[in-house]
């Protein structure tokens, strides 16, 4: 059928269920098999329709078409026998059993013998896999959450979960337009035709009168039907790619990106369905079902809906790299017309000199000035490109030579050189590592700096490592490689025959297949977005082709032109902002848009560059390494690039002002199928992998406290930054028309567009930046202002209060990860607001007690953590709208959350001035800690704590007003405290800086600190003269303090008469200050404490 003709099909579904042709909708879906409507299965699977249930599903697939599929029917046909035995029906149970199942004997023999055992129970729940069953309902909805998994996952249904976005009443609106062409054409047009049929072309009658005119606005079939109190189209309205019902208590939202956590936003946006990446192969969303309080939307500001996403939240996998099978998001909208050939990095900014030709090469993802090259001599090297400094550098050695097997000793007894084939950061920075070309993979743990420390030595192959990537199957994080002994793959591979193969970590075989074009060597990629997969390859007569891939068919979408005709060697390829491709070829590098053929333009990055250069961009696609013919790497950069360069040029390098990221050794383990979701025992008899390794870091020994000497002569030398007037740094005050009422709550939303402040009357204010020739990302900046954003409607957001009084509230929020929506409380229920519209989209858990805090968990966005005013946390299951575990620690009320994906672990803290360590898994209490107090202090009866995690997920950032302290989980050992003079007041708040460098302190004084967090060491202050006009008769200080997501040295203040500030350094200085010298040994590696009685002795005296 044709493309056309299966649209034409889709607007007669729409048609059919806008005249309520039910039956006949869900009919010509189960023939089509172009639309499988989760919504109609979901209603049958409740009401236990099962012949239905599989009727419908024959039209998309049969039991033996996949391993999901089987384990779709499987799990149907059990459920249906569990219920026949629960009902004591044990005739239909048998007929079920030899019907039903007994084609599953063929593929489980022993699964089937324990099934049919059952008959012989007076209770099936007597077996201990059954013993938690529960009714009929509940098995019936964790049966269908399972089912949804399957489904999304099965590449059969790719392309079949979304319906197309229409316009409401689409096919009469085209039979409209042509009743209108036809009647332009009548040789007589009446002023008002009368058409009775559709049968035959429209024509008017005699003449009567003066040509009519063009009733194009005055449909001649009538007005397109408003929808009534349901909305136009039950599961085929225009919708965003999708998931589960919403109902009032609560089945969803929309979801997600940004890699960057927020200390008081969420992780990661509430979900329905959570994801596995361990079963998947790239798969769309479950389409969701429609909802009169449903909004639909058009992204009409850049920060928000970046894509259209589900009104249900699902898990993300930000942290994969490209080259790995993130989850698809089909109804993605590619209309970045806000990008343009400029924003592509051209111009040559460095030349790095190596030693040898470049093969490799990888940005950091946090740190985007460190950039990891891997050479044809087996060398890596660690560059700061900014300073254009060599970091560090490894040569290939193997590190226990007598570990290794025969094959891999011969090999290097006559040839002790090795060649690096690929290097690659893990997605959080903390490891590397590098593939080479005899049979060896090394792991590299980053501690920041020029501290780099071997930490897994892999023999992964027989002969050549061609690739490695990192992956996070079942909460792990793992590294997959494939070689030349073809034993091993990863998740996608693509081989020298010219096949291309898609693979699960069950070891099964390959689920797709299919020719590369022209037989080639293959390189494979993603869009940033994870959305459209990409290939480009050159075979062995020199042609090289770069493509777009349908996934779902296995072939060629888009063929891009321009690449030369004889290669002078594999051309590599790279792709940046969801718009762009580049690859290096014919001695240059060529850019496409994603969206067009033809090759948009060309660099040759001052000349220099070998036939085939090695490329790639940073994570921002604002600076582009390449290759160069006399073995050095060359940085090109657009305008954001070159300021991001001079910035670190302002500084000479320092490796304490590096992360440090400290990790040991962990357990290695074999990865095996076992740990695929869709292995369920029915299906699990795959292999182990013994090429995927599991990386899991397990926390540092316990470090004491050392108290450093702040004695010696460096002390004395060094000074403190002070910033006293406006003219020392960069600050703006945001506009506010609104009611000036003080600031509870500050946060850049995750692109960095915008800030989002919630005051203390309930209200939400939204502020925006827009592109212009003085800001030209459209991020937050001081050199411009921003618009205090409102929806057309005018309407505010602003949180349900109950009968609490405002003021006495404790006001909390958490945003979702594509600034979409934000869950918040100030005392009342919990509120969902659309941050488009400002509309209220559902409400949930009234008080008392009122929510304190939000979090979400970082891997399962089904589970919320919910601190509560009378100390307990709630772990709040989204799906199945319900509380799972109360977890109960403190004696006053929660003050702060935080998740750390790498320990599996919640840190809390409470008003009590204590933090409990839960486990994620079970919810148990792992320790718990009270604050140090400095002699002599005490705590307010109230005062908040609060936490956040560094990047390295494993030291925590604890802040209380009297003090900032740095602990370890999951022990809380102590690690370092640094604490405030009683003159300047309390603290109010601090949070790290985005790239963890940094700490921002604010005092009740007004005044701003900013910290070295490697060694808590004081470095500059920003007294309020500097930002805050002078007004005596008020005492106006910050109360929240919130850091730019993606600019280091940037961060928002929000004050107690409701003004909200942005505040940067100077343009000459570029930054907050220099860090304090090291001494005694007391560096940035995080071994040693400060616990004087405040700040060094050198600080008080500035201070």
């Amino acid at each position: 059928m044709s493309s056309l003709s299966r649209e034409l099909v889709f607007l007669i579904l729409q048609f059919l269920d806008e005249e309520k042709f039910r039956e006949t909708v869900h009919k010509l879906e189960q023939e089509s098999g172009f639309y499988f409507n989760m919504r109609y299965f979901e209603d049958l699977v409740t009401n236990g329709e099962w012949d239905d249930v599989e009727k419908y599903l024959s039209g998309f697939t049969k039991v033996d078409d996949n391993r999901y599929s089987m384990k779709i029917f499987f799990e149907i046909r059990k459920q249906k026998y569990l219920e026949a035995l629960d009902k004591r029906d044990r005739a239909k149970a048998v007929e079920i059993l030899v019907k039903d199942l007994k084609v599953f004997a063929a593929f489980n023999e022993d699964l089937f013998k324990e099934i049919t055992q059952l008959l012989t129970l007076e209770n099936f729940r007597e077996n201990e896999q059954l013993s938690k069953y529960g009714d009929t309902k509940s098995a019936r909805s964790i049966m269908l959450a399972e089912l949804k998994k399957l489904i999304e996952a099965n590449p059969l249904f790719r392309d079949k979960l979304q319906f197309p976005t229409l316009k409401n009443s689409r096919l009469r609106t085209l039979i409209n337009q042509s009743l209108n062409w036809q009647h332009q054409l009548c040789k007589n047009p009446r002023p008002n035709p009368d058409i009775k049929t559709l049968f035959v072309d429209h024509t008017c009658g005699q003449p009567n009168g003066a040509r009519a005119p063009s009733p194009v606005t005055n449909p001649l079939m009538g007005t397109v039907p408003k929808p009534g109190p349901f909305p136009p189209l039950t599961a085929h309205a225009p919708f965003q790619p999708p998931q589960v019902a919403l109902t009032t208590s609560l089945a969803g939202w929309m979801a997600n990106p940004s890699s960057v956590a927020h200390p008081s936003a969420s992780a990661g946006p509430i979900g329905l369905t959570t994801q596995n990446n361990s079963a998947i192969l790239k798969r769309p969303r479950t389409p969701p079902t429609n909802n009169s309080a449903m909004d639909y939307q058009t992204a009409d500001s850049e920060h928000v809906l970046k894509r259209s996403r589900p009104f249900a939240i699902s898990d993300e996998v930000n942290n994969l790299p490209v080259n790995i099978l993130p989850v698809t998001y089909n109804n993605q909208s590619h209309g970045q017309s806000s990008y343009s050939s400029d924003d592509l990095p051209k111009n040559v900014v460095a030349t790095l000199s190596q030693s040898s030709p470049v093969k490799s090469m990888d940005f950091h993802p946090v740190q985007q000035i460190l950039l990891l090259v891997g050479t044809n001599m087996g060398d890596v090297i660690v560059w700061e490109v900014g300073s254009r400094t060599r970091i560090t550098q490894r040569n290939f050695k193997v590190w226990d030579l007598g570990t290794c097997s025969m094959a891999v000793q011969a090999s290097l007894a006559s040839d002790y050189t090795a060649s690096v084939n690929r290097v690659m950061w893990s997605p959080d920075g903390t490891l590397f590592g590098v593939a080479y070309s005899k049979h060896m993979v090394h792991i590299y743990s980053y501690h920041g700096g020029d501290d780099i420390r071997n930490h897994l030595e892999i023999e992964a192959h027989g002969g050549s490592v061609n690739d490695l990537a990192f992956s996070y199957p079942n909460k792990q994080l793992c590294v997959v490689t494939c070689g030349e002994d073809r034993l091993i793959k990863f998740i996608f591979s693509t081989a020298t025959d010219g096949k291309i193969k898609a693979w699960l970590y069950d070891n099964m075989g390959s689920r797709v297949d299919y020719d590369a074009p022209g037989h080639s060597s293959t390189m494979m990629a993603y869009s940033a977005d994870g959305t459209r997969l990409f290939s480009c390859g050159t075979n062995k007569e020199g042609e090289s082709y770069l493509v777009e891939w349908n996934e779902s068919e296995g072939a060629v979408k888009r063929t891009y032109h321009g690449l030369g005709k004889r290669s002078g060697g594999v051309v590599q390829f790279d792709t940046t902002k969801n718009r762009f491709l580049a690859a290096g070829d014919e001695f240059m590098v060529k850019f496409w848009d994603m969206d067009n053929n033809n090759m948009l333009t060309s660099t040759e990055a001052d000349g220099g560059l070998p036939a085939s250069p090695c490329i790639r961009f940073n994570k921002e696609g604002i600076l582009l390494a390449v290759s160069t013919s006399d073995n050095s790497v060359k940085i090109l950069a657009n305008a954001d690039g070159l300021r991001l360069l001079r910035t670190v040029e302002n500084r000479s390098y320092d490796a304490s002002r590096v992360t440090p990221v400290p990790l040991v050794k962990p357990p290695i383990a074999a990865f095996g199928s076992g740990n695929a979701t869709v292995g369920a025992s029915l299906v699990d008899r795959g292999a182990p992998v013994a090429a995927m390794v599991s990386m899991n870091s397990e926390s540092m020994a316990d470090v004491k406290p050392k108290f450093a000497d702040e004695s010696g002569d460096k002390s004395r030398i060094w000074k403190l930054t002070e910033i006293n007037e406006s003219l020392q740094c960069r600050s703006i005050k945001l506009p506010d028309n609104l009611t000036a009422m003080r600031v509870s709550r500050l946060i850049y939303t995750n692109s960095g567009l915008a800030i989002l402040a919630l005051s203390s009357n309930a209200v939400h204010k939204l502020w925006k930046w827009q592109k212009s020739d003085r800001n030209l990302t459209g991020k937050a900046t001081t050199s411009v202002l921003p618009q205090l954003w409102q929806p057309p409607s005018g309407i505010l957001m602003t949180n349900d209060i109950s009968d609490t009084n405002p003021e006495d509230a404790v006001p909390c929020f958490a945003l979702s990860k594509n600034d979409s929506y934000v869950m918040s409380a100030s005392g009342g229920k919990i509120s969902l607001f659309n941050m488009m519209t400002f509309k209220t989209m559902t409400t949930f858990m009234p008080s008392p007690p009122a929510a304190t805090f939000l979090a979400f968990h970082p891997q399962d966005n089904n589970i919320i953590a919910i601190g509560m005013e009378d100390s307990t946390i709630q772990i709040y299951n989204v799906r199945v709208d319900e509380v799972k575990t109360k977890l109960k620690g403190h004696q006053k009320r929660i003050t702060g959350l935080a998740f750390s994906n790498v320990l599996n672990v919640l840190v809390s803290s409470g008003a009590d001035s204590q933090l409990c360590v839960w486990n994620t898994d079970g919810w148990e209490k792992q320790a718990s800690k009270v604050l140090q107090m400095p002699t002599g202090r005490g705590a307010a009866p109230l005062a908040d704590t609060r936490v956040q995690f560094h990047l390295d997920q494993i030291h925590l950032l604890v802040v209380h007003e009297t003090q900032i302290a740095i602990y370890e989980a999951p022990k809380l050992e102590c690690l370092k405290q640094w604490v405030t003079r009683e003159a300047s007041g309390p603290i109010t708040h601090a949070t790290y800086s985005c790239d963890g460098q940094s700490i921002y302190v604010s005092f009740e004084d007004g005044s701003i600190g900013v910290l070295t967090a490697s060694t808590l060491r004081f470095r500059c202050r920003i007294n309020p003269a500097a930002y805050i006009p002078s007004n005596p008769s008020l005492r106006v200080y910050p109360l929240v303090i919130a850091a730019h997501p993606s600019e280091p040295n940037q961060f928002a203040l929000g004050l107690t008469d409701g003004s909200v500030y942005v505040l940067e350094p100077s343009e000459s200085e570029g930054k907050w200050g220099t860090s304090p010298p090291v001494e005694n040994g007391a560096g940035p590696s995080m071994t040693s404490v400060v616990t004087a009685s405040g700040v060094t002795a050198s600080e008080q005296l500035q201070r």
